[in-house]
């Protein structure tokens, strides 16, 4: 058990690295893992929104789809709060490379 949430941790360290770096498949990940509690992660549809919009934003057609499905299971407000962590996101990845 102790391996298992090491790797799992390993690996959503690793794709929040990658994801800072634009990557936007590491977003469409991110956003997979916090859909569905992959990778023991509690399902949080407003961090699932926030990086499927992130990946969207780059073009990512499956993260559009993705984001339109569980916005249907979301509040207006619970996807305005996506919308604004993703911003938040942005500005401070574009703070750190600049």
């Amino acid at each position: 058990m102790g391996n298992s949430l090491k790797s799992a941790q390993f690996l959503m360290e690793s794709r929040l690295r990658d994801a800072a770096r634009g990557d936007s498949n590491a977003c469409y990940d991110l956003g997979v893992v916090y859909s569905s509690g992959a990778e023991g992660m509690d399902i949080d549809l407003i961090e699932a929104h926030k990086w499927f919009n992130l990946a969207a934003m780059s073009g990512d057609e499956r993260a559009k789809d993705c984001r339109a499905e569980i916005s249907e299971d979301m509040t207006a407000r619970e996807i305005i709060e996506a919308q604004k962590a993703a911003r938040a996101w942005l500005v401070m990845t574009q703070a750190r490379a600049a």
